[in-house]
C-alpha cells in the first residue's frame, strides 16, 4: 500500500511542479467560485490566479493568454471580492488599461474587446455616470460595442447588442456633451441580445428595466419574475446571484 502511494506521489509530482504559471492561474480561475456565499466568492483562488497571470505575462507563448485571463479576474475580483471602492478602482483601472492596450494591438480580437468593455463599464460605475459621461466612456462604450457586433454578433450570446443596448438605457442625456442616448434604441438592442442565442440574467434585468422606462409595467414585472426564480449557474454563479439579487430590488419597487 505505501509503495502505491510512494509511486503515485512520485509520477504526480513532476506533473504539478512543471505546470507553467498559466495553467496554475487557469487552474486557480476556475476555482474562483469555490465557497461563493451568493454573490460575495472568496478572495483566495482569484488573488492567487492574478498572481500567477501576471507573472505569465512574462512569458511570451503564454503572454495573450494570460492577459484576457486577467482582464477576466481583474473584474471578478472587483465586483465578487473587494468591497473597499479604492481597491475596486484600482483593479479596474487595471484591467481597463490593459483591456485599451490589447484591443489597439489585436484590434480584431472579439474578447479583449468586450472583456475591456466590462472592466471600463464597471471603473465608470464606481466613479459615476456624469464623471465617466465627461471622459467619453459612453461614447467608447457605443463604439466598442458596434464593432463587437460588426466582429461576431453571436459572440457571448449577443453581448455586443447586450452592450449597446445597455449603454442606450443607462447613459444619461447631457446636451451638447452626450446627446445621442434614449430609451427606444435601448429596446431595441436589448430585445437583438435576447434574439441572439440565449438570454442571459443581466440582459433580460436590463430589458425589463426598459420596459418599465416605456411605461410597460406588466412586462417589466413579469420579466423579473422570471428572473429572481432562477437558479445560478455553475459557470456565473456569483454574477447570477447578483443579477437575480438587483431583480428582487427593482421589482419590490416597481411593486411598491
Amino acid at each position: 500500500m505505501f509503495l502505491k502511494i510512494f509511486l503515485s506521489s512520485f509520477f504526480l509530482f513532476p506533473i504539478i511542479y512543471c505546470q507553467s504559471y498559466l495553467e496554475k492561474g487557469i487552474s486557480d480561475y476556475n476555482q474562483r467560485h469555490l465557497g461563493c456565499a451568493e454573490d460575495q466568492a472568496k478572495p483566495e483562488p482569484i488573488s492567487s490566479a492574478i498572481g500567477y497571470f501576471e507573472k505569465a505575462l512574462n512569458k511570451k507563448d503564454d503572454k495573450n493568454e494570460a492577459s484576457l485571463y486577467l482582464l477576466k479576474s481583474y473584474y471578478f475580483k472587483s465586483k465578487f471580492v473587494v468591497k473597499d471602492k479604492k481597491v475596486k478602482k484600482d483593479l479596474l483601472k487595471k484591467g481597463k488599461d490593459l483591456g485599451l492596450s490589447l484591443v489597439e494591438k489585436f484590434p480584431n480580437s472579439v474578447e479583449y474587446r468586450y472583456w475591456y468593455l466590462i472592466n471600463l463599464g464597471s471603473w465608470a460605475e464606481e466613479y459615476g455616470v456624469f464623471a465617466a459621461a465627461k471622459e467619453g466612456v459612453a461614447d467608447q462604450m457605443r463604439y466598442h460595442s458596434k464593432k463587437i457586433i460588426e466582429i461576431d454578433p453571436y459572440y457571448e450570446n449577443g453581448a455586443g447588442y447586450f452592450l449597446l443596448g445597455a449603454v442606450h438605457y443607462k447613459a444619461p442625456y447631457i446636451p451638447f456633451i452626450l446627446s445621442w442616448p434614449n430609451n427606444n434604441d435601448a429596446l431595441k438592442y436589448l430585445d437583438l441580445a435576447q434574439a441572439t442565442g440565449e438570454p442571459k440574467i443581466a440582459q433580460i434585468v436590463y430589458y425589463a428595466q426598459a420596459l418599465y422606462k416605456d411605461k410597460n409595467r406588466v412586462e417589466a414585472i413579469k420579466l423579473l419574475e422570471t428572473v429572481i426564480n432562477r437558479i445560478p449557474s455553475a459557470d456565473n454563479f456569483a454574477s447570477d446571484w447578483e443579477w437575480i439579487k438587483k431583480a428582487k430590488v427593482i421589482l419590490d419597487d416597481l411593486k411598491s
